[in-house]
């Protein structure tokens, strides 16, 4: 095999006359009678090589995804058929030998980004899926994305450190996977769901500043498009607050976009609290490219005679709110329809509406409200003549999540998501603690080692209202990253353990060696992570997380390529020390 001197994405018009070597798979063939011409493929690029069959025997039989080694001389090709959708279209290769380096097999699917078999057959053959230029791009987008992120924080004087992936199992929040111990019997590692406990300790270390691009691994239920093993952007920086943060954040969000796509980001990014996001957007992700702000009509619909508002109102924790849609009277019954399934497919029990037409108020809910009623609430919602105002009265948090929906589903569907521009948001001021109804007890919102706003709570008090120094990150409606100024001080630490419940025994047996840490001088720190996988996607434009990953699972969190995961045999389970309990019968 001769080695290549070009890709085949690299010649130009100014390489005419040069001799080059070429690899790669051959993408398609077309005979002419004696001629044949052959699109040669790589990660990099398309080259057209003519190939005269008599006078170059070894490109006769040539076959799709063929691996093949070229030795020919540039040509500009006629102007006539030049192609200027390629970057390679102004030449071609005119061949004086080809040598076959692998025969293929044909494949189970056509290589070409304009595919439509089914992802699972492309999964199984993620090999060949890769070549597709599609997703070989995705995968070189996102090299140079981790390179441009490296750059930016090392300029910041971050250090990349490495934090192990055998870390002890913590089992709350979201489950682990657990690693059996075979020099251990009968006790288990975890992989890291984060690298949180770790990076922390870091600081107490004197680190100062450590980022790392780390995988991190979550045993959730299934979930459209999610990942069971990820990967995040990790940060962690000492003597710093929420500003420092965001200040880091938003230079290397600038720096990647100016690397990877030549835009400027304007920063610092806009701010709105979580109840403010609750508010008006219904959901603490909020995609702010359009408007169709919630209004709450809770006051109102107190008085009113329909009784589905009415008795919301006035129970405990219902809501009662809606949404404007500019010039919606024109909705027909079946996309008035289309909309109640999202809201009852997010919880309502249905969606309530009314038109506002010249003829007055239409509706099923019309008939219910006093004209005066109907008219508070046109002047609520800002809604003229000509517009559609729904409704849902639920739990507020149900009345949000459906809403948040209905909004999200008017905006595409109404085209009124301004695509042109990215949105970025820091959503601020989290609640700390939520309640659990199951077990009786305050919980952690986020995780049991984020600081709180103001003054540490004691036992006992209501913890509806105390907030935490939590912040994430949105982009276009998508959260990309999360963090929080941490606790540093043992007794602080100790302190949220005994609000959420946590016995001193368990604090020890789960958490001990942190705690230990944080005695020897933790300083103030604080730190965020960001979804690299979303990140890639979002910037690309893909469809799925996993058209930017290059071998990832289904939403059932198995691999079809490697058919994992798979069974242990009896020496495996033996040497660990354990039995596999059978599945129960059918």
């Amino acid at each position: 095999m001769k080695k290549r001197t070009h890709t085949c994405g690299g010649l130009r018009g100014g390489d005419a006359g040069s001799v080059v070597v070429l690899n790669g798979w051959v993408a398609s063939t077309r005979d002419h009678g004696g001629v044949s011409f052959i699109d040669l493929r790589d990660r990099h690029g398309i080259t057209q090589v003519v190939v005269d069959s008599a006078a170059v025997p070894g490109a006769v039989g040539l076959r799709s995804e063929d691996v093949v080694c070229v030795e020919g001389e540039v040509r500009l090709r006629p102007a006539e058929s030049r192609n200027p959708n390629r970057p390679t279209g102004d030449v071609e290769v005119v061949a004086r030998g080809v040598t076959v380096l692998n025969r293929s097999k044909t494949p189970p699917f056509e290589i070409t980004d304009k595919t439509t078999v089914r992802e699972d057959l492309r999964l199984e053959y993620r090999y060949l899926d890769l070549r597709r230029k599609a997703l070989s791009d995705n995968i070189e987008f996102r090299h140079r994305m981790c390179h441009s992120i490296r750059n930016s924080l090392s300029g910041h004087g971050f250090l990349e450190i490495e934090t192990p992936l055998l870390i002890k199992t913590t089992p709350e929040g979201a489950r682990d996977f657990i690693v059996p111990s075979r020099l251990h019997p009968g006790e288990v590692y975890a992989l890291p769901q984060s690298p949180q406990l770790f990076k922390q300790v870091l600081m107490v270390s004197g680190m100062d500043r450590y980022f790392q691009i780390c995988k991190c691994l979550r045993d959730e239920d299934l979930r459209a498009d999610r990942q069971p093993e990820f990967t995040q952007i990790d940060l962690e920086m000492s003597f710093v607050d929420q500003e420092d943060v965001f200040f880091v954040v938003e230079d290397m969000l600038k720096t990647l976009w100016k690397d990877l796509t030549g835009a400027a980001l304007s920063a610092p990014f806009p701010r709105l609290s979580y109840d403010e996001c609750m508010r008006r957007f219904g959901n603490d992700k909020p995609d702010v490219r359009f408007g169709l702000e919630l209004f709450d009509i809770g006051d109102i619909a107190a008085g009113c005679g329909f009784k589905v508002f009415s008795d919301v109102a006035a129970s405990k924790g219902g809501s009662v709110k809606g949404i404007c849609l500019p010039d919606g009277a024109a909705l027909s019954r079946k996309e008035i329809d289309e909309t109640e399934a999202v809201a009852k497919t997010h919880g309502a029990k249905g969606l309530a509406w009314i038109k506002l037409t010249p003829d007055g108020p239409q509706g099923p809910v019309a008939k219910f409200l006093s004209p005066n009623d109907v008219a508070r609430i046109a002047e609520r919602a800002g809604a003229k003549t000509g517009d559609l105002l729904v409704f849902v009265a639920a739990p507020f948090e149900t009345t949000c999540a459906a809403l948040a929906q209905v909004r999200l589903h008017f905006g595409r569907t109404r085209k009124l998501i301004d695509t042109s521009r990215n949105a970025f948001l820091w959503v601020v001021d989290f609640p700390m603690f939520g309640w659990n109804e199951d077990d009786k007890r305050w919980e952690a919102k986020h995780h049991m080692f984020t600081s709180t706003k103001g003054a540490m709570p004691n036992l006992g008090d209501d913890l509806s209202d105390v907030k935490a120094n939590l912040y994430d990150l949105v982009l276009n409606g998508n959260e990309i990253a999360s963090g929080s100024i941490r606790i540093h001080r043992p007794e602080d630490q100790q302190k949220v353990f005994d609000l959420v419940g946590f016995s001193r025994a368990e604090a020890e047996t789960k958490f001990g060696w942190f705690l230990r840490a944080l005695d020897y001088g933790a300083p103030p720190h604080g730190g965020i992570a960001l979804g690299l996988d979303r990140l890639v996607m979002l910037m690309r434009g893909a469809e799925s997380l996993r058209d930017v990953i290059a071998f990832p699972k289904t939403a059932s969190g198995t691999c079809l390529l490697t058919t994992s995961p798979s069974p242990a045999d009896d020496r495996q389970w033996a040497d660990l020390g354990l039995q596999l309990r059978p599945k129960p019968a059918p």
